[in-house]
């Protein structure tokens, strides 16, 4: 009898736990799987955008003309001669009867580029002026008449650093600034002949500029650009030594600062680029 009873104990404890481990599969079965939450995701970094015109440019390749390493020059010569006609020339204090003269400059220049866009270089040049006229002063109070001549030849030197900006994708056209500081030397003799008297002058002058040269750029060929450029601000001191007829002699020193667009000092050149 015992024995019975301890089968039918055995037999029932087996049978619980075979349901228990059943019903536990079939729990795990139903349950869905735990989501795994993933982190999230960083946001794009945003591109810096342009702070201004020399940040906005575009970059200069390195078979560009204005690439570093590359070589610039080019030569400017200019000519004015100016002669009256038969009839008298009024002027402000009288009448110019008879003149004629010219004004002649030659200029070479050089660069190399430093870095992309940047050249360093210099203008050397020689100017000479002439003029013969024959004038009469207050012709209808004193009738001052002379006739004059005038020669001139001057040098300057001009170390100048210029700068290139790309603000087109396009090879064929530049803006560029040149900042340069000019100093010249001329030497002068003035001769007045009333008829009577003959008075000589001469002068000697030194003159040192510096100033803004904004201007464009044109690619003309491969390796020729046309370049005009044009006086934006000027500083300027000259010292003149004046000597008449071998006595007296003076001395003027003047400054002239200059925040206007100087119209006449606009420029053009043929540049050829290494």
């Amino acid at each position: 009898m015992k024995r019975l009873i301890l089968s039918v104990a055995l037999f029932c404890l087996c049978a619980v736990s075979a349901f228990g481990a059943e019903a536990d599969s079939l729990v795990q079965k139903n349950t869905p799987p735990a989501k795994v939450e993933s982190p999230a995701p960083t946001p794009p970094k945003e591109e810096s955008k342009p702070g201004g015109l020399l940040d906005a440019l575009y970059p200069v390749d390195p078979d560009e003309s204005i690439a570093a390493g590359h070589f610039q020059g080019g030569a400017t010569l200019s000519l004015i001669q100016a002669n009256t006609e038969d009839d008298a020339l009024n002027v402000i204090l009288g009448d110019i009867y008879e003149g004629e003269g010219y004004m002649f400059t030659v200029e070479v220049f050089g660069g190399y580029f430093i870095k992309d866009a940047l050249a360093v270089g210099a203008h050397l040049g020689y100017t000479r002026t002439w003029f013969d006229i024959d004038f009469s002063l207050l012709e209808d109070i004193a009738d001052v008449k002379q006739h004059r001549k005038y020669m001139s030849n001057g040098f300057f030197a001009q170390p100048f650093l210029k700068n290139y900006m790309k603000v087109l994708d396009s090879r064929n056209l530049y803006l560029f600034n040149e900042t340069s500081v000019k100093v010249g030397y001329s030497y002068g003799i003035s001769q007045t002949d009333d008829g009577e008297e003959m008075d000589k002058t001469r002068n000697k002058t030194w003159t040192i500029e510096a100033g803004l040269n904004p201007g464009i750029c044109i690619m003309v060929l491969s390796r020729f650009a046309f370049e005009t450029s044009v006086g934006l601000l000027g500083l300027s001191t000259s010292v003149i030594d004046v000597e008449e007829n071998g006595e007296s002699h003076s001395r003027l020193v003047y400054n002239i600062v200059n925040f206007t667009i100087n119209l006449l000092a606009l420029d053009f050149s043929l540049v050829y680029f290494i």
